[in-house]
């Protein structure tokens, strides 16, 4: 463990939260305005379910941890939604298991801190004709509709609602672009680093309005080692710039969400 101790954001979920730190995916693009201010840690894998999920909850997350999260964005749902396959293996698993097994852990989650914030992340669309493109005759393992994944979404959006947990609508946001089918996945299933900047948006805007104490938001949080040195960069003052809280010109796309 490096310190100083600093704020821990854990996503929690399935390959949409794995491969998002990769390919200018949503959590490189929070590990990049976040780097002075907190640790993005991934705790989420590809081919993960809600029940997988909750099998592995206690071991991520344990109760009796010296330091808890700050922030846990949980994505589950995709993999959840495809179709059954007739052994009863794989990743389906049936609306009403998927309610309860959310539910399970949301409840853990909020029982870990009073200062632990939740974020659930709802299940996106696909783009179906992509996925068959890219996966061919796989796609039947796959199993997946962009009806199912509605479906799920809601269902996901109506627990948090009942829990008074933040949630964000994927399904919804990615479709505000007209292009979506297009720019927002790399497989069909995937997000791509224009799909990942409408994840992004979204988070920001719940970190932002949300009434927290202290805000989570990126520019409300302090920096690291932000106390004026001797050793910054001299301005045309003849005195040190401090360039703790430098917003780099690819960040200022986020300054106002």
């Amino acid at each position: 463990m490096v310190g100083p101790e600093r704020p821990r954001f854990v996503l929690f979920g399935s390959s949409v939260v794995q491969f998002s730190f990769s390919r200018e995916g949503w959590a490189s693009i929070l590990t990049d305005i976040y780097a002075r201010k907190a640790d993005i840690v991934l705790r989420g894998y590809a081919g993960w379910n809600s029940r997988r999920g909750l099998q592995v909850l206690e071991k991520v997350f344990p109760k009796d941890a010296a330091v808890q999260p700050s922030l846990v964005l949980v994505y589950f749902g995709g993999n959840d939604s495809s179709s059954p396959h007739p052994t009863g293996l794989g990743p389906h698993v049936p609306l009403d298991e998927y309610v309860e097994n959310m539910k399970k852990i949301a409840l853990h989650l909020k029982s870990l801190s009073e200062n632990t914030r939740i974020i659930f992340l709802s299940t996106p669309p696909v783009n179906e004709a992509q996925m068959c493109d890219v996966f061919g005759a796989q796609i039947g393992l796959l199993g997946r509709t962009n009806e199912s994944c509605r479906m799920y979404s809601e269902a996901c959006l109506k627990l948090c609602q009942e829990l008074d947990i933040k949630a964000i609508d994927l399904w919804t946001a990615l479709q505000q672009r007209d292009d979506w089918l297009t720019v927002s996945f790399t497989d069909g299933i995937h997000l791509s680093s224009e799909g990942s900047k409408i994840v992004v948006k979204e988070i920001l805007k719940v970190l932002k309005e949300a009434d927290w104490t202290p805000s989570l938001h990126w520019r409300s949080l302090p920096p690291e080692f932000g106390e004026d040195s001797p050793y910054d960069f001299v301005g045309p003052s003849g005195n040190p710039v401090n360039t703790s809280n430098i917003v780099a010109p690819w960040q200022t796309q986020w300054e106002e969400i």
